[in-house]
């Protein structure tokens, strides 16, 4: 897995003072290319993961029947914004509340989306597979 140029800043003010006091810039440029590097290849496991999760929550929603149209653009919208209340699901499908409460409903129970305030108003629920993507 790569690592960041935060997790690595003491070698990154290292490679600099080498450039300050001795004037190597190539070991810096080296530093850093090899810090581009491994951000990119992070960045396109990530991706993959992505498109995985993705075509596993596509083929999950298939089984809803005539509600998978609204799932699909549900699931699209959590792609953009993975932390929703009933309210924002209904705001941004342009779907009465009590269909944007019954989505949620069938997103629970397929695994996209999970509760997170543990309330019975208010509630907030996560699509967690996702965000776990980005912090792994």
């Amino acid at each position: 897995m790569a690592v960041s140029f935060w997790d690595n800043r003491a070698s990154y003010y290292d490679a600099l003072m080498r450039v300050r006091v001795g004037n190597d810039m190539i070991h810096w440029v080296r530093f850093f290319l090899k810090g581009v590097a491994e951000t990119a290849s992070k960045g396109r496991d990530v991706f993959g993961q992505i498109l995985h999760l993705r075509t596993e929550a596509e083929q999950q929603i298939l089984s809803l029947g005539k509600r998978a149209p609204t799932a699909r653009q549900g699931l699209n919208l959590l792609y953009r914004n993975p932390v929703v209340s009933a309210g924002d699901l209904a705001t941004g499908l342009a779907i009465s509340t009590p269909t944007a409460n019954a989505l949620i409903k069938d997103f629970e129970r397929l695994g996209v989306l999970r509760e997170s305030t543990g309330r019975q108003k208010g509630r907030v629920f996560v699509f967690d597979r996702y965000l776990r993507l980005f912090v792994s």
